[in-house]
């Protein structure tokens, strides 16, 4: 066991890793139009500036939890780390907008790998149920703070020294935790590796590349081009064919039955529809601001400070609270601002109300979120318990952005239509706050880790076929 005194250290160069990946999604933003007037950039351009990065997120994360947890997360994590500063100086280093949208996906093919590892690394570092909590709420709590500091930091950068500095930034701070996970981060597998399911992994890269490609150029095509209908199609044949592919694997790449876990079920969906919301807000607002504002990328970064503020404020606070009071009053509070800051955003003129209620919706989401996705799992399905809720978060942000564009169109017209998806996404979360943490709720989640329970001491039995799934 790892010594306690040891256990801080680990958990923080776990938040650093956090902090960068997730900062990257929201940082970019503000630099959007710098890019755009350098690189000649159409507005598609820019969506998949921020799409590549979360779409690789997105499609990879589940395949680095389940390896991380079979080979070692220690070694994944630390390889998560140098590819990750490799992509960010060749992002720094791009010399047209098709370099860039490629060096983004070479970060975010290391983002892959310490996201979820990381929420792995914390959960074995922290073996006692009260601490482990505690920890999760930290990390997760991180991810907030990182989102929401990203606008802010972002718009110092880019108006100081260019919008390359976005990027360039995250090399000294990937190198200093790469050297810390070195000294201080054990290594841990899971009791039970998983085995590689490459199909599951091609379908679920098809269902949603195809997906989110579709919405993006759907401008440029038409929806009903023949390419944007093939393209769908492909998405609704590969979902299908995930639903009746993976339960027949011993190890499949995405575990279906955790969904039995209404609490787990509620976190994923949860996850998706706040960052899909969140995504969309930032992608907007910094277009908005700048483009038709006019506004600097500082001005724009600092009219966002009210949002950044309130999630550095309330994300730590949340997760202590969720520590030691549970998940659901952070839940309701969450969609309830989110839902109420898209009524002040279609009703008032002045933005500061909206921007604090968005604050307000992001701050008390990600620990909750983030601990009800892992409590209750057991060990061994917490990589893959970790990479899923993690994955909800990138699917969302990419949904946001990809929808966004379509809607406003490169003529940045048609905002207000965005702040009604936003309502129904906040109401979406109240409701699900309510399903996913009653005692019905937390009855469906012991139920579900009793089948691993069973698996674990019993890995030879055949799981070909799941036997409830089977009729």
């Amino acid at each position: 066991m790892l010594d306690r005194s040891r256990r801080p250290m680990v958990l923080a160069v776990a938040c650093a890793s956090m902090m960068v990946v997730m900062m990257d999604i929201s940082i970019v933003n503000v630099a959007l139009p710098d890019i755009r007037a350098e690189l000649d950039a159409p507005l598609s351009g820019l969506q998949w500036i921020v799409d590549a990065y979360s779409l690789v997120l997105a499609g990879f994360l589940v395949l680095a939890g389940s390896t991380a947890d079979r080979i070692g997360r220690r070694r994944v994590f630390r390889a998560g780390l140098a590819v990750f500063g490799l992509g960010s100086l060749l992002c720094g280093l791009a010399p047209g907008i098709g370099w860039l949208i490629a060096a983004r996906v070479v970060q975010a093919v290391g983002g892959t790998m310490l996201n979820p590892v990381a929420m792995a690394i914390v959960a074995a570092t922290f073996p006692d149920r009260a601490e482990r909590a505690r920890a999760i709420g930290v990390f997760g709590a991180t991810a907030g703070l990182a989102l929401g500091l990203g606008p802010v930091l972002g718009g110092a950068l880019v108006d100081g020294l260019g919008w390359r500095a976005v990027f360039w930034v995250n090399v000294p701070i990937v190198a200093v935790a790469l050297v810390c996970a070195t000294l201080f981060v054990p290594e841990s597998r899971a009791p039970r590796p998983r085995r590689a399911d490459p199909v599951g992994q091609v379908l679920v890269v098809s269902a949603l590349g195809c997906l989110v490609f579709a919405i993006i150029e759907s401008h440029a095509y038409g929806w009903t081009s023949p390419l944007i209908l093939a393209l769908l199609a492909i998405t609704v044949l590969a979902t299908i064919a995930l639903v009746i592919h993976e339960p027949r694997r011993a190890d499949p790449l995405l575990e279906l039955r955790l969904f039995r876990s209404v609490p787990f079920t509620s976190a994923i969906l949860m996850a998706l529809s706040t960052l899909c919301a969140f995504g969309a807000f930032l992608f907007m607002t910094s277009l908005y601001l700048q483009d038709v504002q006019g506004m600097s990328a500082l001005s724009a970064g600092l009219r966002l400070i009210p949002v950044g503020a309130l999630i550095a404020t309330l994300a730590p606070l949340t997760g202590r609270f969720v520590a030691t009071r549970g998940p659901r009053i952070p839940l309701l509070t969450s969609g309830t601002a989110l839902t109420l800051a898209a009524v002040t955003a279609l009703c008032l003129d002045e933005p500061l109300p909206t921007y604090l209620l968005i604050g307000v919706a992001i701050g008390t989401s990600a620990p909750p979120i983030t601990n009800t996705a892992v409590s209750g799992m057991p060990t061994s399905m917490t990589g893959v318990a970790a990479s899923l809720a993690a994955t909800a978060r990138q699917v969302g942000t990419t949904l946001g952005v990809a929808i966004v564009g379509t809607v406003i169109g490169p003529s940045l017209s048609g905002f207000h239509t965005i702040w009604w998806l936003i309502l129904a996404l906040g109401a979406a979360v109240v409701v699900l706050a309510f399903l996913g943490t009653g005692q019905w709720a937390d009855r469906t989640a012991r139920e579900a880790a009793a089948l691993f329970d069973d698996m674990d001491a019993a890995p030879e039995r055949s799981r070909d076929v799941d036997p409830l799934l089977s009729g």
